[in-house]
C-alpha cells in the first residue's frame, strides 16, 4: 500500500472545499490561494491543478471575477470572489463535511 497515493486522492477530495473556504473569507489571486495552501503541505498543490479548477468553478458560476491593477506596478491579478451560487454550494459542502468527520468519529470510537 502507498501512504502517498492516499494522500493524493484524499487531497483532491478536499482542495476545492479548502479553496472556497478561503475566497469565501475574503477576496483572493491565484498565488495567493497557492501560497496560503502551502501553509499547510497536505493541501499545498501546483499552478497546473489550482487555475484549472478556478476556471471551471468560474464557469460553472460558482465563483466570479475581475481584474486588478497592483498598487506595486506588477502585472494585474485576477481576484475571485465567491457568488450566491458558491455560498450555497460551500453550505452544503460544510454539511457533508460535517457528516464525514461525524461518520470517522463513530467508527473510530470518539
Amino acid at each position: 500500500m502507498d501512504i502517498n497515493e492516499w494522500r493524493s486522492q484524499l487531497k483532491r477530495g478536499t482542495l476545492e472545499y479548502s479553496i472556497l473556504l478561503m475566497i469565501a473569507q475574503g477576496e483572493c489571486y491565484g498565488y495567493e490561494i497557492i501560497s496560503r495552501l502551502e501553509k499547510n503541505p497536505i493541501l499545498a498543490a501546483k499552478e497546473s491543478t489550482i487555475y484549472p479548477l478556478l476556471r471551471r468553478l468560474l464557469k460553472e458560476g460558482v465563483l466570479s471575477s475581475t481584474w486588478r491593477e497592483s498598487a506595486e506596478g506588477l502585472p494585474p491579478r485576477k481576484y475571485y470572489t465567491i457568488t450566491d451560487t458558491g455560498r450555497e454550494y460551500l453550505a452544503a459542502m460544510e454539511t457533508e463535511w460535517g457528516n464525514l468527520l461525524s461518520a470517522i468519529k463513530e467508527i473510530r470510537g470518539d
